[in-house]
């Protein structure tokens, strides 16, 4: 990494959830492209259990093995207190924080009619209250320092799936939370440009803990060439949104898989029908189903197809 200007030098970054998969991809090529990096992970199981440091400090002594550099954090950042401390975290390292990548959860597969509470609570906990979280303490960080005359230049990539674009069966909790972290995004992103900072996401596919089981004939890894579901195809577009190339770019959502990208363009205004006065519940019938017919078809329910 020495000798070499990468396109976030100088940069401050949290990735949370970092210790392994697209997370730890995420990290590794920040600290190669000169960004200085926190790299927080529980260190639990794919279900949320257990925890230990070594997934992070494994990825920060392979960051300082290559000549970056990185600090480790074990902060829960589904708790408000753990958040705070891990945004604190970076300014106390590194003076600031320019770049926070929400990275972290965990699976609780169920179809529908099997789901506990606790399953919904964790999985909804973890990927959307954590998402808030570290965007809440981030922002107030980044309102201070623009209240102060401080030039801000800051950026947030969140992470969603294609379940929370599409739905997936057997995981209504985790297609639940991934598709409100898109709709925090379009608000986080409207509400903080005053202050100087984006907001985007993406929806990646690669194998990691949570998809090598749930998809394995998908993520089986080839046997020569170039490997569409390695978790590293991921981070040169989150590395590039956390830059500052990527000033122009806010509330979208980037589908991401080996070396495809492109943009999920979400919910939008359809075709529609109007009458001058209530409707009659009786005339509805016909109504709907013309209006249903020049409406596009919806895609597939992963799991449906």
């Amino acid at each position: 990494m020495e000798g070499r200007v990468g396109i976030c030098e100088g940069r401050v970054v949290i990735v949370t959830g970092a210790g392994r998969g697209i997370g730890r991809e995420h990290a590794l090529e920040f600290a190669r492209q000169g960004a200085r990096v926190v790299v927080n992970d529980l260190g639990t199981a794919r279900d949320g259990a257990g925890r230990s440091p070594g997934p992070a400090h494994e990825v920060v002594d392979r960051i300082h093995a290559e000549g970056g550099q990185a600090v480790a954090n074990a902060d829960d950042v589904a708790t408000w207190d753990g958040a705070g401390r891990l945004v604190k975290s970076a300014v106390a390292a590194y003076g600031r924080l320019d770049v926070l990548v929400n990275n972290a959860g965990i699976l609780r597969d169920r179809m529908l009619v099997s789901m506990t509470e606790e399953d919904w609570d964790d999985v909804v906990r973890v990927h959307l209250k954590g998402h808030f979280l570290a965007l809440r303490h981030a922002a107030a960080h980044w309102r201070e320092r623009h209240k102060s005359g401080e030039p801000v230049d800051a950026r947030v990539i969140n992470t969603s799936s294609g379940a929370g674009l599409m739905g997936s069966l057997g995981q209504s909790n985790y297609a639940a939370a991934k598709a409100a972290i898109t709709a925090l995004t379009q608000v986080a992103a409207a509400e903080l440009a005053r202050y100087g900072v984006t907001v985007n996401a993406i929806a990646p596919a690669a194998r990691t803990r949570m998809t090598e089981e749930v998809f394995a004939t998908t993520m089986t890894r080839p046997e020569s060439g170039f490997d569409p579901m390695d978790p590293a195809n991921i981070a040169p577009l989150v590395v590039w949104l956390g830059s500052p190339e990527s000033a122009a770019v806010t509330g979208r959502v980037f589908e991401v898989e080996g070396g495809a990208i492109s943009v999920a363009t979400g919910w939008k205004h359809g075709p529609r029908i109007t009458a001058p006065a209530r409707w009659n519940p009786a005339d509805l019938g016909p109504a709907l189903t013309d209006l249903l017919a020049g409406a596009p078809p919806e895609e597939p329910v992963y799991g449906t197809r």
